[in-house]
């Protein structure tokens, strides 16, 4: 991935734009990729209440490469996300329809026999403003160890290697008891990271992390992901285009909870193959 691939220039004259209907049938297949897939989306529909926001959703995710879903606000990148972790099970009325399977082993997330704690171990998130507990900086970190029954040396190892793969080991080595919000916005948002690294996840989930972070510190969560890629696989929400053209291997747009169009994303941004998408990345609606 070009580091220094930049967002295309808005068009200018801006000519009027009429935005199109996205056909539900529409499904973004996964171009190849030389890693094996980690997960795959299936007709996948989801509804608030009575009201649809993901249509027929069709793409594959690959294992140890980053994803990111782009798209204006209300285009469903973020509840595509929370399937993934069943976020959405905390609320009455919401309701999926078809299948993620998640591989090695093909289960289905989704499934109302799947266990949601269980898929929320295994599939991490980080949410848009670090949320950390209000507990110590270990206590955070140990938090999801603890509940798998985590304890002693074994507790204290894990913790550290977290920290230490989150970036944060050198700056909170002799600070472990302190609350975690004595950290900066940058690191809380790194011991968020560490806290869903702990448990050895197999994907993490990003929902827009750097929006409510400074450039220095969202320099460095993205060369965290940068890293973190050769251990889980990864998808980030983000209105960001340059950082998505950034930090990602592929990318989704997303369009009135659509998947328009998925690539790698060198190609998507330099050369998509759909209009709609292409007026998005060029700045005439978004």
């Amino acid at each position: 991935m070009n580091s220094h691939l930049n967002q295309p220039n808005a068009l200018s004259p801006v000519e009027p734009l009429t935005l199109p209907r996205v056909s539900s049938t529409v499904s973004a297949e996964a171009p190849p990729s030389a890693n094996p897939p980690k997960a795959e989306v299936r007709a996948l529909n989801f509804f608030y209440g009575p009201k649809q926001v993901l249509k027929n959703i069709n793409v594959t995710f690959f294992q140890h490469r980053v994803t990111a879903l782009i798209g204006p606000s209300g285009c469903g990148k973020t509840t595509l996300l929370r399937c993934f972790n069943r976020m959405h099970d905390l609320y009455p009325g919401n309701r999926y329809e078809g299948q993620i399977m998640l591989h090695p082993d093909g289960v289905n997330i989704i499934h109302p026999q799947t266990d949601p704690v269980e898929m929320r171990m295994r599939i991490g998130m980080v949410f848009q403003k670090p949320n950390p507990y209000p507990k110590s900086i270990f206590e955070n970190v140990a938090f999801g160890l603890r509940l798998r029954g985590v304890r002693g040396s074994e507790l204290q190892g894990r913790v550290e290697q977290a920290l230490r793969n989150a970036a944060l080991w050198d700056e909170t080595a002799d600070r472990q008891r302190d609350l975690a919000f004595s950290l900066s916005g940058g690191q809380q948002q790194r011991l968020c990271i560490a806290r869903a690294l702990a448990t050895d996840p197999e994907m993490i989930l990003f929902d827009e992390p750097t929006s409510a972070l400074d450039p220095v510190a969202t320099a460095k969560i993205e060369d965290l992901i940068a890293e973190l890629k050769h251990r889980v696989t990864i998808l980030i929400v983000t209105h960001n285009m340059q950082q998505a053209a950034r930090v990602s291997d592929f990318t989704g747009f997303m369009f009135l909870g659509d998947l328009v169009e998925f690539d790698q994303t060198q190609r998507l941004f330099t050369n998509p193959s759909q209009k709609l998408t292409n007026d998005y990345i060029t700045g005439r609606f978004g």
